[in-house]
């Protein structure tokens, strides 16, 4: 059975200070990102023994569970890798550059409206920049619970951790802070990577996109 492993981070925990300092890092990496492959990896294992037995009372809670620690276990992966010590600032010039500007109207747009879906999300919350295929452009989306309102089968580039353990060690309640802070560590190269490979989904539906 294929089981998730949780994957070292791009640098150093210190790499990424001030912004985000060491012990926060070490604990959001370490013991909550952690947690959700132990958790998913518990709930294969439940479904694998609930299978044997057609014990299907279980399934749909543990289907539940398997995507609440899957979607975890993604989401920070996405996270650790759209940082970089001395990152931010607009994309370069470019395909998602331009993207930016036809779906927002310009970088400052965007910009404005991400950090808002992170400030408005209320408790366990992401907020992030995502494809959707059909339409054939870029959104944003609020992720509750690391499951939400992301556009099936919508694809996220680019994320933010609104869940109280990413910053309340260090900016305790002035998340706002946190939020605009974080625009300094962003990883373009990354962003675009995943821009690039989520434009290639091919859905096959027809007389969806009126673009």
């Amino acid at each position: 059975m294929s089981t998730y492993t949780l994957p070292k981070l791009p640098y150093e925990t210190s790499a990424l200070e001030p912004i985000i300092s060491r012990r926060i890092l070490e604990l959001h990496h370490g013991a909550h990102h952690a947690a959700y492959v132990k958790g998913a990896n518990a709930a294969l294992e439940k479904l694998e023994k609930a299978r044997q037995t057609e014990n299907a009372e279980l399934i749909a809670a543990l289907e539940k569970e398997l995507a609440f620690n899957v979607s975890g276990h993604v989401l920070h992966s996405i996270f650790w890798q759209n940082m970089m010590p001395k990152g931010g600032g607009p994309p370069p010039d470019g395909e998602l550059a331009r993207a930016i500007h036809r779906d927002f109207g310009s970088f400052d747009r965007f910009k404005w409206q991400l950090t808002q879906a992170a400030q408005k999300a209320m408790g366990s919350a992401w907020a992030a920049l995502a494809w959707e295929p059909v339409a054939g452009k870029l959104v944003t989306v609020e992720i509750h619970d690391h499951q939400g309102n992301v556009t099936q089968p919508g694809i996220p580039l680019m994320v933010i951790d609104a869940w109280e353990h990413a910053y309340y060690l260090q900016y305790e309640n002035r998340k706002a802070e946190f939020f605009s802070a974080i625009w300094n560590l962003w990883n373009w190269r990354d962003v675009s990577t995943r821009f690039e490979a989520a434009k290639k989904l091919d859905l096959g539906l027809t007389g969806v996109h009126t673009g």
